[in-house]
């Protein structure tokens, strides 16, 4: 194997799997920043969806003020495009991290853009719950911490779903850091491979990125199908 890849791909052999800014770390790169920024940027958008739609209309506490601050605050977010969310939080992200390059500066920009675009998912979800459920549940004398896990546990399915979508729009988003110095296997695609025309590395970088959104999505809709036949 070794013999073959050194044949017919030279310069992903070349840049070596193990040593210091190889292949081993543009993947742990890759995977560090999707796993963190989603755990991030998912519960903080977990939260702000279930809040929309607490405090919507037919929300068990509804509330037009601060429903209204809230879908403003998602909506603007997510107007607004990766690689200018980059620029515009080159300040905050250099005051918590220190620096506006490397993997970890890359953690602000990605979590801020994953919480709007994973709380607009989570709204639609609980939104589209069974309402007799909930209506069950006040009428039992739940307190709203029990409403919320009634929503949690109905909403689970879906949940696992939506997480899907935003892990796979995530690993795109770091290849797109990875390009402005992040690191990952963006920065390896672009970096190494197109701006030295190495083309075999762009397309082993590409593949792999291909073959990491390919098993989210299996494991994903695995966990989609075996909790909504539980």
């Amino acid at each position: 194997m070794t013999e073959l890849i050194e044949k017919y791909l030279p310069n992903v052999y070349e840049l070596g799997w193990s040593v210091d800014g190889g292949w081993l770390d543009a993947i742990q790169a890759t995977l560090y920043m999707t796993f963190w920024s989603f755990i991030i940027g998912g519960l903080l958008g977990l939260v702000l969806g279930l809040f929309l739609v607490l405090t919507g209309p037919r929300g068990v506490i509804a509330n037009r003020p601060i429903f209204w601050v809230l879908d403003k605050f998602v909506s603007v977010f997510r107007a607004i495009p990766f690689i200018i969310l980059v620029a515009v939080l080159s300040g905050v992200t250099k005051f918590i991290v220190g620096t506006t390059i490397e993997a970890t500066a890359a953690l602000v920009p990605l979590s801020a853009a994953t919480f709007p675009f994973f709380a607009r998912q989570v709204q639609v979800v609980f939104s589209e719950l069974d309402s007799g459920v909930i209506e069950a549940s006040q009428a039992s004398g739940a307190t709203l911490w029990d409403i919320i896990k009634v929503y949690l546990s109905e909403g689970l399915p879906e949940l696992i779903r939506v997480s899907t979508v935003t892990l796979i729009s995530l690993v795109g988003e770091t290849a797109m850091a990875g390009a402005i110095g992040a690191g990952g296997l963006g920065d390896f695609a672009i970096s190494q491979g197109y701006q030295y025309s190495r083309h075999d590395v762009t397309f082993v970088a590409a593949l792999l990125i291909v073959l990491l959104i390919f098993l989210i999505q299996f494991f994903g809709d695995f966990l989609t199908r075996r909790l909504s036949h539980r």
